[in-house]
């Protein structure tokens, strides 16, 4: 018997994945960044909820900024800045690996922030720390002023790692402990829930500036 309701309006809403975009914020040879990210990573492409984007700021390769116009007006001259913008613009969300150098943030993550403007804007950015006894905090706590100025949106939990060193084991891989596990959870949580949001957020910005 017919319901009289098409294929279609049965059909549940597909909700797609939330690209998150995973930026291992040290150069530095022998990072212990990179493991950290790294477990990151593998806890995101384990949830079937993301799709993940890993990107080492070693391996990208970005310049000091040498766009000649500003950010915000995307007129941008460079490849490298094309193929970065593309990258950003595709993400949904974003979790930075970030050391702390003399109570700051580290500079090539500024510089990778700098060269755009539009493409993060209004998009979640979970921050994991790293460092001795302060956790890297020092540094997060100087980011988060930059993050905002480009229209990032921290979820409520960034995951706080001391003392790193002591969590790579001799095969060079981050081994974390129980609470990180649940702190990168709930960041991911708030994550899954700020995404969307914010996605509508943008797509009804776009719409009005046409």
């Amino acid at each position: 018997m017919s319901t009289g309701v098409s294929p279609e309006m049965d059909s549940p809403e597909v909700i797609p994945a939330t690209t998150v975009m995973v930026i291992v914020g040290s150069v530095r040879p022998g990072r212990v960044g990179l493991p950290v990210a790294e477990w990151a990573r593998d806890l995101l492409e384990a949830d079937e909820r993301f799709e993940v984007d890993f990107v080492d700021l070693a391996q990208l390769g970005l310049p000091f900024m040498d766009e000649p116009n500003h950010p915000r007006l995307r007129q941008y001259t460079q490849p490298h800045t094309l193929a970065w913008s593309e990258r950003v613009e595709a993400a949904d969300a974003f979790i930075f690996v970030v050391p702390e150098y003399n109570h700051g943030y580290s500079p090539v993550v500024k510089n990778a922030i700098d060269f755009l403007y539009q493409e993060w804007n209004h998009k979640p950015a979970g921050l994991i720390s790293y460092g001795g006894a302060s956790s890297g905090t020092r540094g997060v706590t100087a980011l988060k002023p930059v993050l905002a100025a480009v229209g990032l949106v921290p979820p409520r939990t960034n995951v706080e790692i001391p003392f790193v060193a002591k969590q790579i084991t001799d095969q060079g891989a981050f081994e974390a402990v129980e609470h990180q596990d649940r702190g990168i959870q709930a960041m991911l949580d708030d994550i899954e829930k700020l995404a969307p949001v914010l996605r509508a957020l943008r797509t009804s910005e776009t719409v009005a500036s046409r």
